[in-house]
């Protein structure tokens, strides 16, 4: 099964192409991060953002610059074991891509952010349903209407994931996620998205639209899409991020990053 892999195995899998599709679901237990690379003569201001925005953009790792092994996972390599990547330059998307080493250079930094895919597997053991999982979809991401606190040149609306639960689930989930400090927390919204911005959740704007069923209210957690939006608003001449989903695996445990 998928969710058996080990973060090893499923990096080896990435790396051989013989895996590109969304992360979700897959070796549970496992850290997922999002991924922002950049020049290293922006990395200050990008790094004092995420410190002011660390609900969205929770700091796993920051690598020194033109280095691509994370010290989360020994071994890996950024350029080449995610499923899918992004390219920007001067703010625009030029390229997707499923290898970056043709475009990695000795003066980009790395940064690994935490992704709320960390707590699915919690969600889980915890009896509460994880749509996008059951839909074989990608998560639900939405821009929503609140402002980031921004850091030099870098400035970014909040990016939320969607999962629908009922109303007795939406409080179990508060309950099992503010643990994940480090991947998001708790919800920063639940119920009408209308409050936050978001006209109709079957248009997200990164991701796949899920079914919500009678019942069911729409429960919104922070998401490290963010950091793309910041990233990107810049401008900078070359900023490399992971396509929404397609995340890197670590070789932390959910657990890890807990408050007990």
């Amino acid at each position: 099964m998928e969710s058996n892999l080990s973060a090893k195995r499923l990096r080896e899998l990435i790396r051989t192409r013989q895996w590109t599709k969304p992360t979700s679901g897959a070796a549970a237990g496992y850290v997922q991060a999002n991924l922002v690379m950049l020049p290293k003569e922006a990395a200050f201001n990008f790094l004092l953002f995420c410190v002011r925005n660390p609900k969205p953009c929770p700091i796993l790792d920051v690598l020194d610059p033109g280095k691509f092994e994370p010290y989360i996972a020994p071994g890996a390599d950024l350029r080449t074991d995610l499923p899918h990547y992004r390219i920007f330059e001067n703010g625009q998307l030029k390229a997707e891509t499923e290898d970056i080493s043709d475009y990695f250079h000795a003066g980009m930094v790395s940064f690994l952010l935490g992704c709320s895919f960390s707590f699915e597997n919690a969600m889980i053991a915890a009896g509460l349903p994880i749509r996008n999982i059951e839909e074989n979809k990608n998560v639900s991401m939405y821009v929503t209407n609140r402002d980031c606190r921004p850091a030099g040149p870098f400035s970014a609306k909040l990016v939320v994931t969607m999962r629908p639960l009922t109303p007795e689930q939406a409080v179990r989930a508060v309950q099992v996620t503010t643990r994940f400090h480090l991947t998001h927390g708790a919800p920063v919204h639940l119920g009408d998205p209308a409050e936050i911005g978001i006209k109709d959740l079957s248009r997200p704007e990164f991701g796949d639209a899920v079914s919500i069923r009678p019942g069911e209210i729409p429960v919104f957690w922070a998401c490290g899409v963010t950091s793309q939006l910041a990233a990107a608003s810049a401008s900078l001449p070359l900023v490399i991020t992971h396509a929404p989903g397609h995340m890197f695996v670590s070789d932390l445990r959910d657990d890890e990053l807990t408050i007990l």
